[in-house]
């Protein structure tokens, strides 16, 4: 795990602005820092190290092939590199290599086989940047569902820039990019900016499977597509399993062994995070039958019982005969957290879930370097009680004919008059065309507009605004494919990726592995869900190491209690001074009267709307970054 930065014709000052990209990613890489140029100065990298294979220098970046022609700067771990290494050496690409990096191995192979046969070869999570120096070709490229993240863009005239934090490029001397109102009205709608957006026009995010190419003079890019998971589902579906439950389970059981096997392997420590779902309990279960020795797991709890899990955790880690480690919290811990949250994203991002995820990740990077997560396997394994909810409305209103539906959900529309709630919620879910288009409208909540236009902005449209209904044959896949394309890699990795690299902890997501994925888009819906019980696969493993009745119980979660917290003295002043009518009316960024009528609904009639959180961030965020509205 690193942080990777560079420059396309930048001219006078490129040292400096290097140095100072690099400064803003210690975080990512605090073992080390490198840069390289090449020798016209028409391409810059920066690399910061966080070593995890080869502690060596001969692991350090950015590094330049054997022949000389490439060089890389690379963020990640390619899992399978030994077995890429071998299959160098029998075909005698490489006579011999100088250390035992999979940095090394993965520019090696880009060298003999090219990029795009290599990241197909490859498993694991990457961001990256190879240039040819041959050909005077840049190259991005991200791993297949996005752990890793890569922005890239331009600045001021000409000048092409990349980085893994959006920090680095904010950095550099000129930087006046504009933010993005358009998709500013797309983070009030999620709570996060979707890819291929970032909160500034003219830089974006690099999608997932994607490789970007850049040719000299660095005026131009365009994109395409290596893996895809739209197509790996579709393949998947089309391709169905066809043994039974149990024997899906023992197949499923041996990929998730395989995935773990080389996501443990490191010359650092290793643990995992452990709560009491099934995922993280199943990933630290398998773990611990891979493992000659104890593994180390990390749980934290509140003391308030309502949000606590960590008593069960204790249980199976107990019952598994792991190390564990758990660290009980209070309140005022995760709170304190709240003032450093707009530092670690570089742009707003409001997902709660982003307090725990840092503690964890702080607790856990005192003892590893390195931890395993169970994330990935509510989307994959149908886990959200969402998908049957949605499934269950859609059947109701489609009952009513659409002559009846649309003129209805007009007049609901009409009679909230835009100020959202109850009958703004109904009247956008009675016109909904699909369940697809169901599950979309349920994403925006109230459909209140927070955010001013003044028509010049271009618009900006999501891969859910394009998603093709009925795509796959049964609604619920549709779903847990929507929030895999979307809310996982913008959302949830983007949230693990930002809260465990602000310690310096590097996090591995064995459920998202590549086999490991494409096996489960052949299951049938029946292996996944059946008769209200979710992840009934993932069941079937856990039961073989676990005690059914330490998992079979009400699922409590750590919540953040927002709505109560926001209300006590300390967060209620720092929350009304961001929200402070002259403040906004000085950005003139958001429609102030709905901004305050919506904190009035809260402090007075107790009404709690998600974009209450929405916009602390965003403005917490505005005001760490200077206030710059431009």
């Amino acid at each position: 795990m690193c942080g990777i930065a560079g420059l396309c014709n930048w001219g006078e000052g490129w040292q400096d602005n290097i140095r100072r990209m690099n400064e803003k990613m210690f975080h990512r890489g605090p073992d080390g820092s490198g840069i390289w140029a090449s020798e016209d100065r028409t391409v810059v990298m920066g690399h910061r190290r966080l070593a995890i294979v080869d502690l060596t220098p001969s692991g350090e970046q950015p590094m330049e092939s054997h022949s000389g022609r490439y060089v890389i700067a690379y963020n990640g771990e390619i899992y399978n590199y030994r077995a890429i290494r071998g299959k160098l050496q029998e075909e005698r690409r490489v006579a011999a290599f100088r250390g035992t990096s999979d940095t090394e191995v993965l520019l090696e192979a880009i060298a003999s086989y090219g990029l795009e046969r290599t990241l197909v070869m490859a498993k694991g999570m990457f961001a990256l940047a190879v240039y040819d120096k041959k050909e005077r070709v840049l190259y991005l490229a991200r791993d297949r569902v996005g752990e890793k993240p890569l922005y890239y863009g331009t600045v001021g005239k000409n000048r092409f820039v990349f980085a893994s934090d959006l920090n680095s490029i904010t950095s550099l001397d000129g930087f006046d990019n504009p933010i993005h109102k358009k998709v500013l009205e797309q983070y009030f709608r999620y709570g996060y900016i979707p890819a291929p957006y970032s909160v500034y026009e003219d830089i974006y995010k690099l999608e997932p499977g994607k490789i970007l190419e850049i040719r000299y003079p660095f005026a131009d890019y365009r994109a395409k597509t290596y893996w895809s998971m739209m197509d790996a589902a579709v393949r998947g579906q089309a391709h169905p399993f066809t043994g039974s439950e149990e024997e899906a389970s023992k197949e499923l059981e041996l990929l998730l062994k395989e995935a773990i096997r080389g996501q443990m392997c490191a010359d650092v420590p290793v643990g995992a995070f452990l709560s009491a779902g099934i995922d993280s309990s199943t990933v630290v279960s398998l773990m611990q039958a891979l493992s000659r020795q104890k593994v180390r797991s990390f749980t934290i709890g509140m003391w308030d019982r309502k949000y606590n899990e960590a008593d069960v955790a204790k249980q199976i880690a107990a019952h598994l005969g792991t190390e564990h480690t758990e660290l009980y919290i209070t309140e005022e811990d995760a709170r304190s957290v709240i003032p450093k949250l707009s530092g670690m994203f570089g742009e707003p991002f409001a997902d709660s879930s982003q307090i725990p995820t840092y503690l964890v990740s702080r607790m856990t990077r005192e003892h590893v370097t390195v931890s395993l997560s169970g994330d990935g396997g509510d989307e994959l394994f149908c886990g959200y009680r969402t998908y049957a909810s949605v499934d269950r409305i859609w059947n109701r209103i489609r009952q009513v004919p659409a002559g009846i539906r649309k003129p209805s959900a007009a007049l609901l529309r009409a009679v909230s008059h835009g100020r959202g709630g109850a009958l703004a919620v109904r009247g956008s879910l009675l016109g909904a065309g699909s369940m697809e288009d169901m599950y979309l409208r349920s994403e925006i909540g109230e459909g209140i507009r927070l955010v001013r236009q003044d028509g010049r902005a271009e618009g900006c449209r999501t891969i859910m605004d394009t998603y093709p209904a009925g795509l796959l044959a049964d609604p619920q896949h549709n779903l847990m494919l929507m929030d895999l394309l979307m809310y996982h890699p913008d959302d949830i990795l983007n949230k693990v990726d930002r809260t465990a690299m602000a310690v310096s902890l590097e996090t591995r997501v064995p459920m998202l592995d590549r086999d490991v994925v494409e096996f489960a888009w052949t299951l049938p819906l029946s292996y996944r869900r059946k008769e209200g019980e979710t992840k009934r696969i993932l069941r079937r493993i856990l039961y073989r190491y676990v005690p059914r009745e330490l998992v079979e119980r009400p699922k409590r979660g750590f919540a953040i209690p927002l709505e109560r917290w926001l209300k006590e003295p300390e967060l209620r002043e720092w929350a009304e001074s961001l929200l402070e009518r002259s403040v906004l009316e000085k950005q003139g960024l958001l429609h102030v009267d709905t901004v305050r009528r919506i904190w009035k609904d809260y402090v007075e009639k107790d009404i709690w709307r998600v974009q209450i959180w929405y916009l602390l961030m965003f403005e917490e965020w505005l005001r760490n970054r200077g206030n710059r509205t431009e």
